[in-house]
């Protein structure tokens, strides 16, 4: 497959004594996309160096492997309508999680969360993910401390009142899922990052504009702090030095979750931030602005603080990105269903 060319805005010209640098975007077209894709959670399963793609209103979930880029897809879920911005649309699978050996699936079309073998692709058994069957999954993630499942919610339509909490599940044993219990929360959660070192769950809650921290063991709120926006979105964690990074409608903002959240350092990346994230061997934050139709790549540094390393030309739409190995990024790029793949030359 032909690689797009992508010429760098160089970093000298905005932080001065940056490095030069060169990437290449390569388009991973989805088998089965003839048009736009709803694509929004989707993760890197670096043991087996796979790229888990939810294809939402196609019904499927497809991977890739990183060496081949060769996709296969795993067919099936149900879809169904929900209400966005005062239209219907046509969902299915929307987030994916990496557990043990397994993967979790959460499907806004029928409200959902499924168990997908990480090995033979084969999909396993599904629960609801709430007894409110108007409730369905936004974020999922896998708590490798606890052996739980957590998932933040949404609802299909109308008052959000059902979805302002967290949906816990047992996964001790991973293909088996079962209902634990509910965290309330004061507003729609959007986002997460874990810490499970130190047995922490974060996310930002909307209605309030503020992030907390959520101890895994307990289930209770023991941190809230305020990131300067009302716009949150994505989370990432350096989980080494503990500075969490907060998504913040055009900008990033780098937090000491060591020290009561204290703000760091702040990152203009453009409007249209989604999900972000962070590669902790190579100490690099990545930000995906769908309306700038950027990609801002950061090091940084022992103190928290941003470095400016590049600034991509992306597409428009390309809202959310994973890190895999080394500095290689996916990006999601819903408007012509396909995966882009960054590399650095």
């Amino acid at each position: 497959m032909a690689l797009m060319q992508i010429a760098l805005v160089s970093a000298t010209a905005i932080e001065a004594g940056a490095a030069d640098t060169n990437y290449e975007l390569k388009p991973i077209n989805l088998p089965g996309a003839t048009g736009p894709v709803a694509l929004d959670y989707f993760a890197y399963d670096r043991a087996a160096g796979n790229v888990w793609v939810p294809a939402s209103n196609i019904g499927s979930v497809d991977v890739i492997d990183e060496k081949t880029d060769a996709v296969s897809q795993i067919g099936g879920f149900p879809t169904g309508e929900i209400e966005r911005r005062g239209r219907k649309i046509t969902v299915g699978p929307t987030a994916a999680s990496i557990g043990d050996e397994v993967v979790y699936i959460g499907n806004r079309g029928n409200g959902t969360l499924c168990v997908v073998d990480a090995k033979t692709l084969t999909r396993g058994e599904c629960v609801p993910v709430s007894a409110d069957r108007t409730v369905t999954p936004d974020g999922v993630v896998y708590v490798a401390a606890t052996r739980e499942v957590w998932v933040t919610l949404r609802v299909k339509a109308g008052d959000n009142a059902p979805a302002k909490s967290l949906e816990v599940f047992d996964a001790s044993d991973p293909h088996h899922l079962k209902p634990k219990t509910k965290i309330p929360l004061d507003g729609l959660a959007e986002g997460y990052a874990v810490d499970n070192q130190r047995g922490l769950f974060y996310t930002n809650i909307e209605d309030t504009g503020s992030t907390v921290a959520i101890d895994v063991r307990t289930h209770k709120i023991v941190a809230k702090w305020n990131p300067g926006s009302s716009d949150l979105q994505g989370l990432a964690l350096d989980n080494a030095r503990r500075f969490l990074f907060v998504a913040c409608g055009d900008h990033v903002v780098s937090l000491d979750a060591a020290h009561d959240g204290k703000i760091l350092d702040s990152l203009q990346t453009g409007a249209g931030l989604d999900n972000i994230d962070y590669s902790p061997d190579a100490k690099i934050l990545y930000a995906a602005a769908s309306q700038a139709a950027t990609l801002t790549i950061a090091e940084v540094g022992d103190d928290g603080k941003f470095h400016l390393k590049a600034i991509v030309p992306t597409v428009k739409g390309a809202r959310g990105v994973v890190a895999g190995k080394g500095e290689t990024a996916y990006l999601i790029d819903p408007a012509e269903g396909r995966i882009l793949k960054l590399t650095r030359k």
